[in-house]
């Protein structure tokens, strides 16, 4: 996952093993899908923690040209809390996926789905919207397209086990 931190924001991918390759096909992805600019734009700086799928910090600063693309930091271990937005967003993913449930059967379109309603939950730490709605006014909004961010409206939000089946 990625969460914006100015609106709370998060993309989802689904990575086929947890390992560096598949994390750099993120990347990859993200710099044919967004471009050169518009990814530097949004993505200026990742924190990260220090897990061996994330430990391939040249290439990940790197565009497939060898021209700089952004700048990775590493939380120190333990330490939770210095991507706090981050994990508070993972809270949304267990309530439609509860902790030891299996991720096995999800597929890219379910993850897109997850992604979408939690990005349309309103909040109270956000004054009454949601991360998608300030994101529209936040960011570049050629992730919007890119990714297939989409709105979903109040009264459809699923934050349970039921949007998946």
């Amino acid at each position: 996952t990625f969460t914006f931190r100015n609106c709370n924001l998060m993309l989802m991918f689904l990575l086929e093993h947890q390992n560096q390759d598949c994390v750099l096909e993120v990347f990859k992805w993200l710099e044919n899908n967004l471009g050169k600019e518009a990814f530097k734009k949004l993505f200026p700086v990742i924190l990260t923690d220090g897990g061996t799928e994330f430990s391939a910090r040249e290439a990940m600063e790197t565009f497939s040209d060898g021209s700089e693309s952004t700048i990775v930091f590493y939380c120190d271990p333990y330490c939770f809390w210095q991507k706090g937005a981050c994990e508070k967003n993972h809270e949304y993913i267990r309530y439609i996926r509860p902790k030891g449930s299996s991720f096995a059967d999800l597929d890219k379109d379910k993850i897109h789905r997850m992604m979408n309603h939690i990005n349309s939950e309103k909040r109270d730490s956000l004054n009454g919207h949601s991360p998608y709605e300030l994101s529209l006014l936040l960011l570049d909004n050629s992730i919007h397209k890119a990714l297939g961010l989409e709105h979903i409206a109040p009264d459809d939000v699923m934050l349970c086990p039921a949007l998946l089946k």
